[in-house]
């Protein structure tokens, strides 16, 4: 995989050393908002990152000031088809069956998708000066990339519904107290423990950790194959619904 050739095309730098993949979401100007590149970028990172002979751990952060402020709705291409999509859960399955773990270092704002991929990873490290929420209800569209899969296994069903249907985000000393992330640290300590984590997980045996986590992981699996596509239908569908009303104001009707 050419690293490089990623990073210039779809916004995602690697790299790679002692063991530890580090890789960025890199469109700072944009709080690292992912558009169609980046989310083909993701894809194809956590893939080829999974089997890296190099590679033990992979560490997720953001350029910048902030982790991810979600999909970019301003620079993501054409709008999509039905299908097209639906093909965005690659992007989850790429995370799940990652067989490296993956930390995150959540160094500011996650909103939207965003949250949802920083709570995919398998630790969560967020700094006190950071924020979280899945904002999709404020569009008018339901959370159904992910985060209607992810929140309800980390809080329970109903703490989940709370948060996503008021969609609002909240600071990282909340989301710690619930349970949604593993641990706050002080924003300037946050790479250093995040790396600290790293590095302990790195150090042991590829075979226990990888399996630990695959086994862990069937649970997700099993949530993922049971809403991840009617969640993204129900968005897209609620998505069109939003733009017909939007044009329908538009004429005066």
């Amino acid at each position: 995989m050419d690293f490089a050739q990623i990073h210039r095309e779809h916004h995602v730098k690697v790299e790679i050393a002692d063991g530890i993949a580090l890789v960025t979401m890199d469109r700072p100007a944009s709080k690292n908002a992912v558009n169609s590149a980046m989310h083909r970028g993701l894809e194809h990172v956590f893939h080829g990152l999974s089997y890296h002979p190099d590679v033990a751990v992979i560490v997720l952060t953001g350029a910048g000031d902030a982790f991810c402020a979600g999909g970019d709705t301003k620079d993501y291409g054409a709008a999509p088809t039905t299908l097209e999509n639906l093909r965005n859960r690659d992007l989850n399955w790429s995370m799940v069956r990652c067989e490296a773990p993956i930390v995150a270092a959540i160094n500011g704002a996650a909103r939207g998708l965003g949250a949802t991929i920083a709570l995919t990873c398998d630790v969560v490290y967020m700094a006190d000066s950071a924020s979280i929420g899945d904002v999709h209800t404020q569009w008018g569209l339901p959370a159904g990339d992910g985060g209607q899969v992810i929140w309800p296994l980390l809080v329970g069903p109903n703490l989940a519904k709370e948060h996503l249907m008021r969609g609002t985000a909240i600071d990282a000393q909340e989301a710690e107290r619930i349970g949604l992330v593993n641990r706050v640290f002080p924003a300037a300590e946050l790479m250093e423990e995040t790396l600290a984590c790293a590095r302990d997980i790195a150090a042991r045996p590829k075979a226990g950790v990888r399996w630990t986590k695959l086994a862990v992981n069937k649970l997700l699996v099993s949530q993922l194959n049971l809403t991840l596509e009617f969640g993204l239908a129900a968005e897209f569908l609620a998505g069109q619904g939003a733009k017909s009303l939007a044009d329908i104001k538009r004429r005066g009707e």
